[in-house]
């Protein structure tokens, strides 16, 4: 079965469970970002992510295992996935960007994205959300095979990003640089990100906005900064920072992501 057929699969046991044809909107938040998640509409049912063909559940501490189902109006739903497989589990490119695969295959048109990340820009603090404007692939990987010639230069949505700042006109923009993980960056690697034009640095998001830029979706990318990158504070990084900045952020951010929902 092929990557694509696996997500074809996904969909139709999601399809049959919530008796829902297409979800408009799907949304798959990062690291501790689980809380926000109740804002964005009325929770119709939740599947733990084990039990949807092609999927795993996540073995990262912070991250929800289910695939919530939302009314964001009436007659329309969101798919938000609590939770997400990174590449450094170990399960392979398509493993990683099953998700947003299935999300095309169940209809979704827009996807949000979000993740936990560290900044570069000192003014940054722990807790600050940046928009995504554009990315760097460090990972050396591609879900793309073959002679598939994706357009990324817009990769994500310029329309999308501007709803945002007009809800909330302080909102930073920035570059995100993705690595492999699961180690933290090296000072030295941080400043070649710097030299780069780089402003944020994560473990995520860039395989499965390549993914869904190949499916057509518009794409707004969400980053919460949960640490200075490696180097900048003079303190050693670790997971549980990333936690407690991100549930600390829940409210603003869950109150953002609903209201574009709702306007997208």
């Amino acid at each position: 079965m092929t990557p694509y057929e696996t997500a074809e699969s996904a969909a139709t046991y999601l399809r049959e469970k919530t008796g829902i044809n297409t979800f408009e909107i799907g949304v798959i938040l990062g690291s501790g970002w689980a809380d926000a998640a109740s804002y964005f509409g009325e929770s119709i049912i939740d599947l733990p992510l084990g039990d949807i063909p092609g999927f795993h559940a996540p073995k990262v501490s912070g991250h929800g295992s289910v695939a919530r189902v939302l009314e964001i109006a009436p007659s329309r739903y969101a798919l938000v996935l609590l939770g997400r497989t990174h590449f450094y589990e170990g399960r392979g490119v398509d493993a990683v960007v099953h998700g947003v695969r299935t999300l095309a295959a169940v209809g979704a048109s827009k996807l949000v994205m979000t993740n936990a990340c560290g900044g570069l820009n000192p003014e940054w603090k722990p807790g600050t959300p940046v928009l995504i404007r554009d990315q760097i692939n460090f990972t050396g990987q591609t879900p793309l095979v073959g002679a598939n010639f994706v357009d990324l230069t817009e990769i994500y949505s310029n329309r999308l990003r501007q709803l945002c700042l007009e809800i909330d006109p302080s909102l930073a923009e920035g570059v995100y640089v993705g690595f492999t993980g699961p180690t933290y960056e090296t000072p030295a690697e941080i400043e070649m990100v710097r030299r780069w034009g780089g402003d944020l640095v994560g473990m995520s998001t860039v395989l499965e906005a390549i993914a869904a830029r190949e499916a057509k979706l518009e794409v707004l990318g969400i980053s919460l900064v949960t640490n200075l990158a490696a180097g900048m504070s003079g303190e050693p990084l670790d997971h549980s920072e990333v936690l407690v900045a991100s549930k600390a952020a829940a409210d603003r951010m869950g109150k953002l992501i609903a209201e574009v929902i709702r306007k997208a």
